[in-house]
């Protein structure tokens, strides 16, 4: 989830088998096997917006073995620290080092094309990962439907509770995951559900904004019914804790209880189910976008092309208004009912706290 973000590709020639890989990985500063020389081949790199988040760290700890399984190369992941400008200085380094292919993740939608025209200039190939750029060169994004998160929450939310208030702790609304999610969730909700009132917690992806704006809002609004958090993986925790301070964290089924709907998919997301703390999350698949940002970066150095249509893995490439094509990967609803899915990303590795 970083700060701010957003994506142009346009082309697409014949349909492309998409290969499966398997296996999640422990560490992402090792390099993968592989060697340059020829077409398709040469060093990756891979530029990560944060590592604050759980979410975030999951994703990192896949990509070597990810990049093994395609043998891709790579150099040690860069970490650019929820900072815009570091985050172009930092693919601006892995070019001059002479990379053959990027995959990042962008923090802020528009400020991240200066970085894609560079690449585009160097001929080296880019896919974006969770962040839809606002325009440039990608040869693929790697996404989920973030609409279909914000859907999902008002759904979930608006049957549980009926009427009353709900708080919506948005992302930052320059980022397309931002807006994705927060226009969804409010039209959702004016539309199927006129008797809830959504309050607004504008938080950037950022935990102490969030802490600090839920406590005065709910100091102004103690009837607060519903909590929907764009992002487990910076808002689980100071939520909680805020909640847990004015003796409003009431277990699931009690009187009182403050129906929670979170985004990420994260272990520490999974226990709060279990314990009662929230009730459900949308898992956004870390694992799976790491496999096919390996997969697709690959795919671009060897100058495969791909056409909007149903893959091999249960998702669908669109295309873009701006005419990139993403790759929808899926996101399912978790809730008490499959929260011990092994098949869960977030299931398949230990929760840090």
């Amino acid at each position: 989830m970083g700060r701010a973000m957003r994506a142009v590709l346009a082309m697409a020639a014949a349909t492309a088998t998409l290969a499966a890989v398997a296996g999640c990985g422990t560490t992402a500063d090792t390099a993968a096997g592989g060697s340059g020389g020829s077409k398709g081949s040469g060093m990756v790199g891979v530029d990560l917006p944060l590592l604050t988040s759980p979410f975030w760290q999951a994703y990192n700890s896949y990509i070597p073995t990810m990049a093994r399984s395609q043998s891709v190369s790579i150099l040690p992941t860069v970490n650019s620290n929820n900072d815009t400008a570091q985050q172009i200085t930092d693919i601006n380094n892995l070019l001059n080092q002479g990379v053959k292919g990027l995959a990042i993740a962008p923090i802020d939608s528009s400020a991240i094309v200066a970085a894609l025209d560079q690449a585009q200039r160097k001929g080296v190939p880019v896919v974006a990962v969770d962040v839809a750029p606002d325009k440039g060169k990608v040869a693929m994004i790697v996404r989920a439907n973030n609409v279909s998160y914000g859907l999902q929450a008002c759904d979930y939310l608006g049957r549980t509770v009926k009427s009353g208030k709900v708080v919506q702790i948005q992302g930052d609304l320059a980022s397309v995951n931002g807006r994705d999610r927060s226009q969804a969730f409010d039209s959702c909700m004016k539309s199927k559900y006129p008797g809830i009132k959504v309050l607004e917690v504008p938080a950037a992806w950022q935990s102490d904004v969030a802490a600090s704006k839920l406590d005065t809002l709910l100091n102004a609004n103690p009837d607060i019914k519903g909590i929907y958090m764009q992002a487990g993986g910076v808002y689980l925790a100071p939520t909680l804790q805020t909640l847990r301070s004015k003796g409003l964290l009431k277990p699931v089924g009690t009187p009182g209880h403050i129906t929670i709907v979170s985004n990420d998919g994260i272990p520490q997301e999974y226990q709060a189910i279990r314990d009662g703390q929230i009730d459900a999350t949308v898992s956004q698949p870390a694992d799976l976008y790491a496999k096919y940002a390996m997969y697709y970066i690959k795919a671009a150095m060897e100058g495969k092309t791909f056409q909007p249509g149903p893959t091999d893995h249960g998702s669908t490439i669109v295309r873009l208004p701006n005419g990139m094509l993403e790759d929808q990967l899926p996101a399912p609803l978790v809730t008490k009912a499959n929260v011990n899915d092994p098949n869960l990303w977030g299931n398949q590795l230990k929760s840090s706290q």
